[in-house]
Protein backbone atom coordinates (compact mmCIF):
# COMPACT_ATOMS: atom_id res chain seq x y z
CA UNK A 1 0.00 0.00 0.00
CA UNK A 2 1.74 3.97 -0.81
CA UNK A 3 1.48 6.45 1.72
CA UNK A 4 -1.32 8.32 -0.57
CA UNK A 5 -3.42 5.28 -0.31
CA UNK A 6 -2.58 5.76 3.61
CA UNK A 7 -3.56 9.13 4.13
CA UNK A 8 -6.64 7.95 2.05
CA UNK A 9 -7.96 5.24 4.22
CA UNK A 10 -10.75 5.97 6.72
CA UNK A 11 -9.27 6.10 9.76
CA UNK A 12 -6.57 8.75 8.87
CA UNK A 13 -9.11 10.53 7.44
CA UNK A 14 -11.63 10.92 10.35
CA UNK A 15 -8.58 11.97 12.58
CA UNK A 16 -7.52 14.29 10.25
CA UNK A 17 -10.87 15.92 10.49
CA UNK A 18 -11.18 15.69 14.10
CA UNK A 19 -8.00 17.41 14.84
CA UNK A 20 -8.69 20.14 12.17
CA UNK A 21 -11.92 20.61 13.93
CA UNK A 22 -10.18 21.08 16.98
CA UNK A 23 -7.55 23.44 15.90
CA UNK A 24 -9.84 25.36 14.60
CA UNK A 25 -11.87 25.94 17.48
CA UNK A 26 -8.55 26.83 19.05
CA UNK A 27 -7.52 29.22 17.25
CA UNK A 28 -10.68 30.99 16.89
CA UNK A 29 -10.50 30.60 20.91
CA UNK A 30 -6.91 31.37 21.70
CA UNK A 31 -4.41 31.91 18.72
CA UNK A 32 -2.20 29.25 18.44
CA UNK A 33 1.34 29.56 19.47
CA UNK A 34 3.82 27.77 17.36
CA UNK A 35 4.99 25.16 19.90
CA UNK A 36 0.83 23.83 19.76
CA UNK A 37 1.16 23.79 16.41
CA UNK A 38 4.44 21.75 16.22
CA UNK A 39 3.03 19.35 18.57
CA UNK A 40 -0.04 18.41 16.71
CA UNK A 41 1.71 18.07 13.39
CA UNK A 42 4.08 15.99 15.12
CA UNK A 43 1.03 14.23 16.47
CA UNK A 44 -0.51 13.38 13.04
CA UNK A 45 2.63 12.50 11.79
CA UNK A 46 3.03 9.71 14.30
CA UNK A 47 -0.62 8.58 14.08
CA UNK A 48 0.15 8.21 10.35
CA UNK A 49 2.99 6.45 10.76
CA UNK A 50 1.34 4.10 13.73
CA UNK A 51 -1.29 2.99 11.25
CA UNK A 52 1.34 2.79 8.40
CA UNK A 53 2.85 0.12 10.66
CA UNK A 54 -0.45 -1.52 11.90
CA UNK A 55 -0.86 -2.14 8.34
CA UNK A 56 2.44 -3.48 7.65
CA UNK A 57 2.48 -6.06 10.61
CA UNK A 58 -1.28 -7.18 10.24
CA UNK A 59 0.30 -10.11 7.93
CA UNK A 60 2.66 -11.05 10.23
CA UNK A 61 2.38 -14.58 11.95
CA UNK A 62 2.74 -15.40 15.71
CA UNK A 63 3.72 -18.51 15.60
CA UNK A 64 6.44 -20.99 15.29
CA UNK A 65 9.32 -21.39 17.82
CA UNK A 66 10.88 -18.13 17.64
CA UNK A 67 8.17 -15.79 17.80
CA UNK A 68 5.77 -14.70 20.45
CA UNK A 69 2.99 -16.37 20.15
CA UNK A 70 -0.53 -15.10 21.51
CA UNK A 71 1.50 -12.19 23.65
CA UNK A 72 3.42 -11.26 20.40
CA UNK A 73 -0.70 -10.30 19.00
CA UNK A 74 -2.06 -9.03 21.83
CA UNK A 75 1.24 -6.22 22.49
CA UNK A 76 1.96 -5.53 18.80
CA UNK A 77 -0.22 -2.36 18.33
CA UNK A 78 1.68 -1.14 21.66
CA UNK A 79 4.43 -1.76 20.13
CA UNK A 80 3.55 0.00 16.68
CA UNK A 81 2.30 2.98 18.49
CA UNK A 82 5.34 3.72 20.52
CA UNK A 83 7.19 2.89 17.56
CA UNK A 84 5.20 5.74 15.59
CA UNK A 85 5.71 8.08 18.65
CA UNK A 86 9.14 7.89 18.46
CA UNK A 87 9.99 8.05 14.48
CA UNK A 88 7.21 11.06 14.94
CA UNK A 89 9.68 12.97 17.53
CA UNK A 90 12.53 12.60 15.20
CA UNK A 91 12.98 13.44 11.41
CA UNK A 92 10.21 11.56 10.77
CA UNK A 93 8.93 11.37 7.17
CA UNK A 94 7.88 14.91 6.26
CA UNK A 95 4.51 14.62 6.85
CA UNK A 96 5.06 16.98 10.40
CA UNK A 97 6.66 19.70 8.36
CA UNK A 98 3.70 19.85 5.63
CA UNK A 99 0.93 19.87 8.43
CA UNK A 100 2.62 22.36 10.43
CA UNK A 101 2.84 24.49 7.31
CA UNK A 102 -0.47 24.14 6.56
CA UNK A 103 -1.52 25.28 10.29
CA UNK A 104 0.18 28.58 9.92
CA UNK A 105 -1.61 29.29 6.43
CA UNK A 106 -4.71 28.93 8.25
CA UNK A 107 -4.17 30.39 11.23
CA UNK A 108 -2.79 33.25 8.94
CA UNK A 109 -5.55 33.16 6.79
CA UNK A 110 -8.39 33.21 10.19
CA UNK A 111 -6.15 36.15 11.39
Amino acid sequence: MTAAALLTTPAVNSYAISQAQAQRARIDHAGMTDDKARKTAVDFESFFLTQMLEFMSAGLKTDGPFSGGHAEATWRSFLNDQYGREMGKGRGIGIADMVYTQILKLQEAMS
